[in-house]
């Protein structure tokens, strides 16, 4: 049996990600990845955790989010996640998007809404 799921990315929404990085890196001791200006990613064992800002600016658009936890799912290529899990009955909402840092995709999780289904671009932590 294969496994197309390869690991768990974990967000914290923080208001000051700097202070939260710090946290993670120097008083938890989680080895990290620098994905580029400071931005960590951290290992946390067969999975990530990053501290994303809860307000943000980039590329001329600005956004922000109540959120202060989120999932996401990993895999090595999503084209063929996709297609193993809908050949198990798994259903999508959406196309697959291109965020820079990753290929995603909407993953239907029944009777408990959406979860992020990805592809980084970048070498992650969690299976590094």
């Amino acid at each position: 049996m294969t496994s197309v799921i390869t690991a768990v990315h974990t967000l914290i929404y923080a208001d000051d990600p700097g202070a939260a990085r710090a946290f993670f890196r120097d008083v938890l001791g989680f080895p990290a990845t620098d994905t580029g200006s400071g931005w960590l990613i951290f290992k946390t064992g067969p999975s990530e955790l990053a501290a994303h800002p809860r307000t943000w600016q980039h590329a001329g658009t600005s956004g922000t989010t109540d959120q202060r936890f989120d999932v996401s799912l990993m895999c090595d290529d999503l084209d063929a996640t996709v297609a193993e899990l809908t050949a198990k009955g798994a259903t999508f909402e959406g196309e697959v998007g291109d965020q820079g840092w990753g290929l995603t995709i909407q993953l239907k999780v029944p009777g408990a809404g959406n979860i992020t289904l990805y592809e980084p671009k970048y070498d992650p932590p969690a299976t590094s």
